[in-house]
């Protein structure tokens, strides 16, 4: 592993959520995301509801090391989180350490997501019995 590469974390940002397993779910996303990339230290923030905050994740990165951080918002659409929350708290926290942050756009319309999507819509067999409540007028 580089140097350079060593002292770069990724911080995936999403809202938060009151549901543990909202919250577990980002996690696993930055565990396969690590694995992905080699075994990169990727970190997990929520902007609400649930800790880590942004500001705690960017000081964990840097106690770990990270000179640099690649904050991605872990949205599909370039809402006001995504585009103005996430980047302004990240900064904020990043000039208080002396660290570098880059915040990425969000997922947005990716041909990967596409993908994904089309896998999905594929995936939606009907059950048993379910034609004939959907016909019926039931969802």
């Amino acid at each position: 592993m580089s140097a350079r590469r060593h002292q770069r974390a990724v911080l995936l940002v999403d809202h938060g959520s009151r549901e543990r397993a909202a919250n577990a779910q980002l996690a696993r996303v930055a565990a396969a995301l690590r694995r992905r990339l080699g075994g990169a230290r990727v970190a997990v923030a929520h902007l609400s509801l649930a800790p880590p905050s942004i500001a705690r994740a960017i000081d964990a990165c840097v106690a770990s090391g990270a000179k640099e951080i690649v904050v991605v918002p872990y949205f599909l659409a370039p809402g006001r989180h995504a585009t103005r929350d996430v980047p302004r708290l990240a900064r904020a926290a990043a000039a208080r350490r002396g660290v570098r942050v880059r915040v990425t756009a969000p997922l947005g319309v990716h041909a990967g997501l596409l993908d994904a999507l089309a896998e999905r819509i594929r995936g939606a067999r009907p059950k048993r019995g379910a034609r004939a409540a959907s016909r019926a007028g039931s969802s």
